[in-house]
C-alpha cells in the first residue's frame, strides 16, 4: 500500500483535471474511479455524448434543410440509428482513453473501485485503505428526480439524460419536462432527428435566470425548428402502458389539469450532488440543507485535510467550472495560491443556434444598483452570419454606464460558445467595451458581432 499527498475521488473534469495538475506540482498522486473508463459523467454519459448526438442532429437539419439552398443537389440522407449510436461510442471511447494516457504519462495511479472515505486520511477502496495527506471530494452530480416519475433508463420510456443518450430507437413523440439546458439540448438534438417534442416547464420563462431577451428570442427559434412548449406547467404524474407514456401536468395559471400521450419522456428537471456512500456524515463532513459540501475559501471541507469540488459543492453545476476549481485546488494543496474568478464562468447551450453568456445579465446589473448601458447587435447585420442561415439571434453586452467596464454579455447565434471566451478574457482584465470596439476583427467572421455590440455601447455599431 502506497502513501500518496493526494488522493481524488472521482475522475470527472474536476477530478482528472485535479490530479493531473498535482502530479505536474510534483504531488504524488492517485484517483479513484468505479466506472470502467476515466472522464466521469462528463465525457461517458454527458457533454461530450451529447454534442455528438446534436453535431450528428445537425448535420442532418443541414442537409434537408439548407443543401438546395447552397446548389448541393441529391437525395437527402436517412438516419441509421446504430451507426449515429456507434459514432457516439468512438467519441466518447477516444476521449476517455485520452485521458487513461495523461494518468500514465504524469505517473497517477489509477485506484479502480468505489470510494469511501474512513478518516482523515484514509480512502478506502474494495477491501484496501489508502492513506494521504490530502482528499479532494471530485464525485460530481446526477440527475434529479421529481416526485411522481420513476425513471427506468433500461426500458427506454421514461428516461433521464443518461437514458436519453442511447434510446433503443428515435420515437415519433416525446416528452421533456424541465426546460433548461439538458432538456432543450437533447429535445431539440431529437426534434431534428424526426420526434414530435414538447417541453413542460414548472416556471413560466426557459432556461431560469437568463438574460431575458435572449430567453424570448431562444424560445421563438426553438418553436420555429418545431418544439412545442408549455410553460408554467407542473407534472404531477407520469403513466407508463404498453410501452408508451401519459404525462399528467396542472397548469399554475388556472390550476386546470391536462394530460399528454408521447413514446418516452425524458426527465431534465436538473442535477443534485453525488456524495452518497462516502461517509462523510461518519468523518464530520458537513453538507449545506441543499446536500452540497460545504466548503471554505480554499476549497476546504470541515474537516482538515478534505476538500471538494465541482457540482458536489454550490454553484454552476459546469465542467469548466469543476475544472477550474481542480487545479485552483491542486495549488493550494501544493502550497501556492489557487484562484477561481466565479464572475467569470461563461455558459454555452449546445444548440442550433448556440446560446452563450458570461457575467451579469441586464436585469441582474439593474438590479445591483448600477447604471448600466446595454449594446446590441443583430447577426441580421453580420454577413458571415446570413451566409450560414444563422442570422437570427444578436449579441448583447452590458456595461457600467459611467466607466464603460464590460459586466457580462449574451449571444444567441452561431458558433456562441466559442465567440463568449473573447469577452471572458477581457473581463478578466478589466476590459471596457471601447477596448473591445478598438480591436480590429478579422472579416467575415461571425465574431464580428461582438466588435459591434460594443461599438453599440459607445457611438453606435456601424452596421446596424
Amino acid at each position: 500500500m502506497s502513501t500518496y499527498d493526494l488522493i481524488v475521488i472521482g475522475a470527472g473534469p474536476g477530478g482528472y483535471v485535479c490530479a493531473i495538475r498535482a502530479a505536474q506540482l510534483g504531488l504524488k498522486v492517485a484517483c479513484v474511479e468505479g466506472r470502467e473508463t476515466l472522464g466521469g459523467t462528463c465525457l461517458n454519459v454527458g457533454c461530450i455524448p451529447s454534442k455528438a448526438l446534436l453535431h450528428a442532429s445537425h448535420m442532418l437539419h443541414e442537409t434537408h434543410e439548407n443543401f438546395e439552398k447552397m446548389g448541393l443537389m441529391g437525395a437527402k440522407p436517412k438516419v441509421d440509428w446504430d451507426k449515429m449510436q456507434g459514432y457516439k461510442a468512438e467519441t466518447v471511447a477516444g476521449n476517455t482513453k485520452g485521458i487513461e494516457f495523461l494518468f500514465k504519462k504524469n505517473k497517477i495511479d489509477w485506484l479502480k473501485g468505489w470510494a469511501s472515505i474512513e478518516g482523515a486520511g484514509k480512502v478506502k477502496v474494495g477491501e484496501t485503505v489508502h492513506e494521504t495527506k490530502n482528499i479532494v471530494i471530485a464525485t460530481g452530480s446526477e440527475p434529479a428526480s421529481l416526485k411522481g416519475v420513476t425513471v427506468d433508463n433500461d426500458a427506454g420510456v421514461v428516461v433521464d439524460s443518461t437514458g436519453a443518450l442511447s434510446l433503443p430507437r428515435i420515437p415519433k413523440s416525446m416528452v421533456v419536462i424541465g426546460a433548461g439546458v439538458i432538456g432543450l439540448e437533447l429535445g431539440s438534438a431529437y426534434a431534428r432527428l424526426g420526434a414530435e417534442v414538447t417541453v413542460v416547464e414548472f416556471l413560466d420563462a426557459i432556461t431560469p435566470g437568463m438574460d431575458g431577451e435572449v430567453q424570448k428570442q431562444f424560445q421563438k427559434i426553438l418553436a420555429k425548428q418545431g418544439l412545442k412548449f408549455v410553460l408554467g406547467a407542473a407534472v404531477s404524474e407520469v403513466e407508463v402502458e404498453k410501452g408508451k407514456a401519459e404525462v399528467t401536468y396542472k397548469l399554475r395559471k388556472d390550476d386546470s389539469e391536462h394530460e399528454i400521450k408521447a413514446e418516452c419522456v425524458l426527465v431534465a428537471t436538473g442535477r443534485r450532488p453525488h456524495v452518497a456512500g462516502l461517509g462523510l456524515d461518519t468523518v464530520g463532513v458537513a453538507l449545506t440543507d441543499r446536500g452540497f459540501v460545504q466548503i471554505d475559501e480554499h476549497w476546504q471541507t470541515s474537516v482538515q485535510g478534505i476538500y471538494a469540488i465541482g457540482d458536489a459543492v454550490p454553484g454552476p453545476m459546469l465542467a469548466h467550472k469543476a475544472e477550474d476549481e481542480g487545479m485552483a485546488v491542486a495549488e493550494v494543496i501544493a502550497g501556492k495560491h489557487g484562484h477561481v474568478n466565479y464572475d467569470v464562468i461563461p455558459g454555452v447551450i449546445y444548440t442550433t443556434p448556440e446560446v452563450a453568456s458570461v457575467g451579469l445579465t441586464e436585469e441582474a446589473a439593474k438590479e445591483s444598483g448600477r447604471k448600466v448601458k446595454v449594446g446590441k447587435f443583430p447577426f441580421m447585420g453580420n454577413a458571415r452570419a446570413k451566409a450560414l442561415f444563422q442570422a437570427e439571434g444578436f449579441v448583447k453586452m452590458i456595461t457600467d454606464a459611467e466607466t464603460d467596464r464590460v459586466l457580462g454579455c449574451h449571444i444567441i447565434g452561431p458558433n456562441a460558445g466559442e465567440m463568449i471566451h473573447e469577452v471572458c478574457v477581457a473581463m478578466e482584465f478589466g476590459a471596457s467595451a471601447q477596448d473591445i470596439a478598438l480591436t480590429c476583427h478579422a472579416h467575415p467572421t461571425c465574431s464580428e458581432a461582438v466588435r459591434e455590440a460594443a461599438l453599440a455601447c459607445g457611438g453606435g455599431a456601424i452596421h446596424a
